[in-house]
């Protein structure tokens, strides 16, 4: 599926006009981001497919074509960037044709995300470890507990307590389970990231990923290039990604941009300098690797 069928950038003589404009209305700033990433361009039109790459070197600026489609696109997102006020200035001088289809969730996603969501877990869990030490204590005294009568429905409640406490093959963590529930088990960061990306992910969305690989193994970059490839193919997704790993970039179907060539021009993953990079190293130690087998 396809939402978005362009990204049109302003020509440097624009952009500059438009950043001494910004520059007057403001007595103090550190730095002009975005203006001067994309500088020495005229205006570049990058035609979107529905599962879309963004490949370069650090400062390539991937990451702000990302961060200006979802300014301009209006997609909720949970991390925050660089939105300054320049931001939103350039952000007003790009263009963004969408195909009249209409998304039903539109998300940015990021590895910082990923970072939070686990530290929501960990906090949870040990909210929930707290909350455990309590309920044994709890049902420790209601073990010993001889009886008690039925004042208000306040005394209701601790009276299911005491039924469940003293069943006879109630045990201490059987207590717990009931009355708190089934404990999130936490995971490794790479499992949290790949469930993270797989849960955000749902039917007929709109979604922007920065450099998702981070926290990922290779069998988990696999597992998720196969879902996004899927999300694209037969769920009505449309995906824009920035990353640097071979396996996302090998996702069949996806249209690569090369950011480290001016202009930018679609590019065939394999003869990419990174994926080279790969390929040479391996073919480097081809003896070892057949010897391992």
């Amino acid at each position: 599926m396809q939402y978005v069928s362009e990204l049109v950038l302003p020509p440097q003589g624009a952009a500059e006009g438009a950043l001494e404009e910004a520059k007057n209305n403001r007595t103090c700033y550190q730095n002009v981001y975005p203006f001067g990433v994309f500088d020495g361009w005229e205006e570049e039109r990058l035609p979107l497919a529905p599962l879309t790459v963004f490949y370069g070197g650090n400062g390539s600026g991937k990451t702000t074509l990302l961060n200006l489609l979802g300014e301009k696109l209006e997609l909720e997102r949970r991390s925050l960037y660089n939105h300054s006020h320049f931001f939103a200035c350039y952000a007003e001088l790009c263009q963004c044709r969408l195909t009249g289809k209409r998304w039903h969730e539109g998300r940015v996603l990021t590895s910082d995300d990923v970072f939070d969501d686990l530290l929501d877990q960990r906090s949870l869990n040990q909210g929930i470890d707290l909350e455990r030490d309590h309920l044994l204590a709890e049902y420790k005294q209601l073990r010993e507990e001889q009886g008690f009568q039925l004042r208000s429905l306040e005394d209701y409640e601790t009276l299911k307590k005491v039924i469940l406490a003293k069943r006879r093959r109630g045990s201490g963590s059987d207590y717990v389970r009931r009355t708190l529930g089934q404990e999130f088990r936490g995971k490794s960061n790479g499992e949290t990231a790949l469930r993270y990306f797989t849960n955000q992910i749902q039917d007929n969305g709109l979604y922007l990923l920065d450099e998702p690989e981070n926290s990922l193994s290779v069998q988990y970059q696999r597992e998720l290039a196969g879902f996004l490839a899927d999300s694209v193919r037969f769920f009505s997704c449309q995906v824009i990604l920035s990353t640097h790993s071979p396996f996302l970039l090998a996702m069949p179907g996806a249209v690569v941009y090369d950011l480290d060539q001016r202009p930018i021009q679609a590019a065939v993953w394999t003869a990419l300098p990174a994926v080279r990079a790969y390929y040479e190293f391996f073919k480097e130690h081809a003896a070892e690797l057949d010897s391992a087998e």
